[in-house]
């Protein structure tokens, strides 16, 4: 069976484009997002790992520690990054995973029994402060990903792991948010001082609380 939302993030230790790194160590205490490509010198990744370069500012501010990974070796990795930084107008400042054994491919179920058994899956998994896996996206090879969306993803994690909130369809943040089930208005009055929009027992809003 492979991995699951809530599952603990597999540890591992790898060569990247920075050194050795022990992934749990590398993590500490904070967020990490790890994402798949399928190899370098690709086209579509080539775009994907160069925007994940422009925005990385982004993640920094939230705490969160980005890596990539494939299949190919180091030397492979610095000459792609090279023509990354050049077509895509960044500097790639993230570590890049060299997997040629696919030994953390493996244990993250990232090669696909439908693809080349030699190639990842363009998978991303956000793992949390405690080591869970909190989100887990797979796309085909043909989409690139949505790394904005990722952005929003992470803002939602990190507000409901703190407050007793979900957040909507295509909530952004600054927006207003859920309050869950769980709370009752008794209680929610207490939690949620700037009040609260009870549009159905079940469908409360409030403005978010961290703003």
């Amino acid at each position: 069976m492979g991995l699951r939302l809530g599952d603990d993030a597999p540890n591992f230790t790898a060569e990247t484009t920075e050194g050795t790194i022990n992934f749990h160590e590398w993590l500490g205490g904070g967020w990490g997002i790890l994402f798949s490509h399928p190899k370098d010198y690709t086209p579509v990744c080539t775009t994907e790992l160069g925007y994940m370069a422009r925005i990385k500012g982004e993640f920094d501010k939230r705490g969160v520690k980005i890596l990539a990974i494939s299949v190919d070796p180091l030397d492979s990795h610095r000459g792609w990054t090279k023509d990354i930084n050049e077509t895509q107008n960044c500097t790639v400042s993230y570590p890049i995973i060299a997997d040629p054994e696919k030994k953390v491919a493996d244990l993250y179920d990232m090669i696909h029994p439908n693809s080349l058994d030699s190639m990842t899956v363009r998978s991303v998994f956000v793992i949390g402060p405690d080591k869970k896996i909190k989100l887990m996206l797979t796309y085909p090879a043909s989409c690139g990903r949505n790394f904005d969306e990722l952005l929003r993803v992470v803002d939602s994690l990190q507000l409901t792991a703190k407050y007793k909130v979900a957040t909507p369809v295509n909530w952004k943040d600054g927006q207003d948010c859920i309050i869950t089930p769980a709370v009752n208005d008794a209680e929610a009055k207490t939690l949620f001082p700037k009040g609260f929009k009870a549009i159905k027992p079940y469908l409360r809003l409030t403005p978010q609380p961290n703003k």
